[in-house]
């Protein structure tokens, strides 16, 4: 069983490595009757034009009064037929919302427009009043179900880094440590944590894309919506991933860190939570989606690296204060860290290029203000990592000749404590980041 597991481990991630094409968030080109127009006569239909294809399921047009009206499709895949009531004062108000095929972004608008044959004088007051109200009560998404959808977001990073950089951490540095409670508890953790994670922000996805509220994202029906979008496949294969990393993590409680097998179905797991998190995210909106999609995977690598292993070592390494696993695991871990960072800032430059586009847009929109915050955060990240990197230099081998000595490993442990601190104010940020309209 455990076999077949990893066998599909391997098949899944065959499936999930090829880059997508690039796309930016579906946004509304032009509307026949335009927003605004004073047709002659009522209109049977309303055509909406996207600047990239769209499925019809995706595509939600309310009236004012919150009816959900048909949508059908045409013979261009980015245009859609909406079929239209015919109102007793001859004034059209809707919203129109579509779902982004890519990364599950939901943008919305409004339309409104009168028959001109109706729109006499005693009548326009009323009916620019129902227009202005269409716009004023038009609904957009929750802001409590964008909150907790960043908030499942954030789990869902701090869980793969903790596990993928734990299990690295493991495999590569201290393979004894498998056998420590507090290893143990930290990667059980970050499994439950990313498990549920995926579940929630599988609702809590389909509330979002369906301009609900939160009740939304606990209704079966919701579930059954999202799974079968591409962002909801996306999300349902993290979760087959979060299943498959069970019988990783049971191994390796089992003692396997050392096994050839365990190594390799770890890796295969890794590869499939990195890619499917990845798969998530603004990478393909760029000119070179294949450049986009490998510097993603190699931030969120690094990132998982470096994270995961300063938990490590701050939770389960230090507080041993045994001098010959001092020796031989922290110099190793600040080497890991180091590619690790370099890898970080090198990725992440394509994908800021990839995303923003240029500096205008990284100074003028909300998203480089975003990735600004970000940058200037992981900077006292650094700095920090620069203070643990000063004391390995300096001060482990008088740690290691005191014997773990608690006064000698303090400061160690109070830079690695304000490193830890701030890179979980990075991974909000980046939560963030993914809900934002991309800054191009």
């Amino acid at each position: 069983m455990r076999r077949l597991l990893l066998l599909a481990a391997l098949l899944l991630c065959a499936l999930l490595g090829t880059a997508q094409p690039a796309s930016a968030h579906t946004e509304l080109v032009s509307s026949s009757p335009k927003d605004g127009a004073t047709p002659a006569k009522a209109p049977t239909h309303l055509t909406l034009t996207f600047d990239e294809a769209v499925d019809v399921a995706d595509v939600r047009v309310l009236t004012v009064d919150g009816d959900r009206l048909p949508v059908s499709r045409t013979a261009h895949r980015n245009v859609v037929r909406v079929a239209l009531g015919s109102p007793a004062d001859g004034s059209f108000a809707l919203v129109w919302s579509v779902v982004d095929e890519e990364d599950g972004h939901a943008s919305s608008g409004r339309i409104a427009f009168s028959v001109a044959a109706k729109a006499a004088p005693a009548g326009g007051a009323e009916s620019s009043a129902s227009a202005d109200g269409a716009k004023a009560s038009a609904p957009a998404p929750s802001p409590s179900v964008r909150k907790g959808l960043v908030a499942a977001r954030w789990a869902g990073y701090l869980a793969l880094a903790l596990f993928v950089g734990g299990l690295a951490f493991v495999a590569l540095l201290w393979p004894g440590g498998a056998y420590e409670p507090r290893t143990r508890a930290l990667l059980g953790f970050a499994w439950t944590v990313g498990l549920l994670a995926t579940v929630a922000a599988v609702g809590l996805q389909g509330a979002y894309a369906s301009l609900g509220g939160l009740r939304d994202a606990l209704h079966p029906a919701t579930y059954a919506d999202v799974l079968g979008t591409r962002p909801g496949i996306v999300l349902a294969a993290r979760g087959l991933m979060w299943v498959l990393a069970a019988v990783v993590l049971a191994a390796l409680l089992q003692g396997a860190a050392r096994s050839p097998g365990w190594r390799v179905g770890a890796l295969a797991v890794t590869f499939g939570l990195l890619r499917t998190t990845g798969m998530a995210g603004h990478n393909s909106e760029g000119s070179d989606p294949t450049w986009g999609a490998v510097a993603d995977f190699l931030h969120l690598l690094g990132a998982a690296l470096w994270i995961g292993g300063l938990a490590m070592l701050a939770l389960a390494v230090l507080p041993r204060r045994r001098p010959g696993e001092l020796a031989e695991v922290v110099p190793g871990y600040a080497r890991l860290a180091a590619l690790s960072v370099t890898g970080i800032v090198g990725a992440g430059l394509v994908l800021a290029w990839q995303v923003v586009g240029s500096y205008d847009a990284l100074l003028h929109t909300s998203y480089g203000h975003l990735l600004l915050v970000k940058t200037a955060v992981l900077g006292c990240v650094l700095v920090a990592a620069y203070a643990s990197r000063q004391w390995v230099r300096t001060r482990l081998d008088l740690a290691v000749l005191l014997r773990g000595d608690a006064a000698t490993v303090r400061s160690f442990g109070y830079s690695v404590a304000a490193e830890t601190g701030l890179v979980l104010v990075v991974l909000a940020v980046t939560s963030l980041l993914v809900t934002a309209d991309p800054g191009r």
